[in-house]
């Protein structure tokens, strides 16, 4: 068989084996993947291992180790060298680039060519061995070779080798990446001011003048100690001509920083966002069924405070960044964006480990959207929405939303019916207030208990200072004796049901009150 035949085979055996393509995905998972939950792992050991071995190295300068150090040390260039490998043979798949050149030669009908193939190979791989992390993972090999001791000062390699391991370094280098025209200018006129200040220091200054310089490496040292404001001292100009270069070299210099200055910080306030954007999903990929809050107005805030202190695990997501800066400072996990937008919704999670999606802006349009996108990217996800207007609950509903509530509408009908009743204003407004002593919880009837067939005005609820919101049962339970009732998925919500509501077991009561309160009516039922 050809050895064309023979590539040709055994890339398309790689193309079609879950195998292969399970142990490169693991591979990537561990080398670049930085969702990956083993990838921060294997950056500790690493950086350890970086770490250690420079000690090692560097203590070596002066004190003999023995044998075990070049063992350890070949253990490090050994590991090294693995990483290298298998970083290269990630970056990409070799085997397509030679399925493409077969299937475009099959197409034109024209005969395959292997070297063609080779070179698309050679080609791809070229660029990940230029790139500047490549060539430090490479250059930090060199150190281990010991007869050629010059090589020793490819040891700083080693520890440039941690800016791969770093993701807040790797950011920031993005980050600074993205200004490469702004730096490139800064630099020519940074080159041009120190090759006329050194010309200029070393005619004016020089030694056969009277002068400190005695070379032009020593004008160009002292140019550049005085672009950079630092001035040792060391030379010093005396003549009218140096000390007028000298003026200027540092008014340049204080332009050079401040522009250098200016670009960093501008960099990084149009990167800041993104930036925070992946850490956030970065943290939000350990997390599983959490909530997404989407709004962070007087809403959004009680269900935030109240989902904190039962320690269930949420996201806030908010286009003002006020807001955002304020659930920050509360201690929650937010990010400043569009809800309605499609990507930042995915990358909250909604389709992935997000459970439920609250849509508590104060904007229905803005809530629709939401819901839309959100039932978009998951079909079984949990949606309940905020609808400000009554005329708003169909569209919600028609847009995917698992329940859509008005909260105004609530307050008001809960106003009406406990008007007259102190104690339920008091219970409701330490609830809102986030008095935790005050709660509304749920209390389950148990079967053959002794409130079971009673009444509800003959229940001692109004002697345990309790308020009784409503009652949840089956869904086929008449409603006598109930001013309002709403039907769930498979119950009924009973709301303040009036004093001939015979309670049944397996009924919920959900009551209002004290802790304690409500504490001992559980210990009652139980008895």
């Amino acid at each position: 068989m050809k050895p064309a035949d023979l590539a040709i085979r055994f890339a398309y055996f790689l193309e079609e084996s879950p195998r292969y393509r399970r142990i490169k995905g693991a591979a990537y998972d561990l080398l670049e993947n930085p969702q990956s939950p083993v990838r921060p792992y294997f950056d500790f050991f690493m950086m350890a291992l970086v770490l250690t071995s420079v000690f090692i190295l560097l203590y070596d300068v002066r004190h003999h180790l023995g044998h075990w150090a070049v063992k350890f040390e070949g253990l490090v260039v050994v590991v090294f060298v693995l990483e290298y490998l298998a970083r290269l043979w990630v970056y990409d798949d070799a085997h397509k680039h030679i399925i493409e050149v077969y299937e475009e030669s099959e197409l034109i009908d024209e005969p395959f060519r292997l070297s063609r193939a080779l070179r698309e190979i050679l080609r791809s791989k070229w660029d990940y061995v230029s790139s500047p992390l490549a060539v430090i993972d490479l250059l930090a090999i060199f150190p281990s070779y010991r007869p050629l001791r010059i090589l020793r000062l490819f040891l700083l390699f080693r520890l440039f080798k941690l800016f791969r391991y770093t993701q807040n370094i790797q950011e920031f280098g993005a980050v600074l990446r993205e200004k490469k025209a702004e730096f490139l200018t800064l630099f020519s006129f940074l080159l041009f001011i120190l090759i006329v200040g050194s010309s200029a220091i070393y005619l004016f200054e020089s030694a056969n003048h009277g002068g400190q310089v005695h070379g032009f490496f020593e004008g160009i040292y002292w140019a550049l100690v005085t672009l950079s404001t630092v001035g040792y001292g060391d030379i010093t100009p005396h003549s009218f001509e140096g000390r007028l270069v000298t003026m200027v070299l540092i008014l340049s210099g204080i332009g050079v920083i401040s522009f250098f200055t200016s670009i960093v910080v501008s960099a990084f306030q149009e990167k800041l966002g993104e930036v925070r954007e992946r850490q956030v999903a970065g943290r939000l990929a350990k997390l599983k069924d959490y909530t997404v809050i989407c709004g962070y107005g007087r809403v959004g805030q009680v269900v935030a405070k109240h989902l904190a202190r039962d320690h269930q695990p949420f996201v806030i997501v908010d286009e003002s960044l006020e807001a955002v800066r304020e659930a920050r400072r509360a201690g929650h996990l937010a990010v400043h964006g569009r809800a309605q937008r499609f990507g930042m919704l995915r990358m909250l999670g909604v389709g992935g480990n997000a459970r439920r999606v609250l849509c508590l802006t104060g904007d229905d349009v803005v809530n629709v959207y939401i819901t839309l996108t959100a039932r978009q990217l998951d079909e079984k996800i949990e949606i309940i929405s905020r609808a400000n207007h009554h005329r708003t609950l169909k569209k919600l509903e028609l847009a995917g939303a698992s329940r859509a509530l008005e909260p105004y509408k609530i307050v008001g009908l809960i106003a009406g019916e406990y008007i007259g009743q102190p104690v339920a204003f008091e219970a409701i407004q330490g609830i809102l207030m986030g008095q935790e002593e005050i709660a509304l919880e749920a209390v389950r009837v148990p079967e053959g208990s002794w409130l079971e067939g009673k009444r509800v005005g003959e229940t001692p609820l109004e002697a345990l200072r309790l308020i009784l919101f409503g009652v949840i049962t089956p869904l086929e339970r008449e409603s006598d004796h109930v001013r309002h009732y709403y039907d769930l998925s498979a119950h009924r919500f009973q709301f303040n049901p009036g004093d001939d509501f015979i309670l049944l077991g397996g009924d919920m009561l959900l009551v209002f009150g004290h802790r304690y309160s409500i504490l001992r009516l559980r210990h009652r039922l139980k008895s």
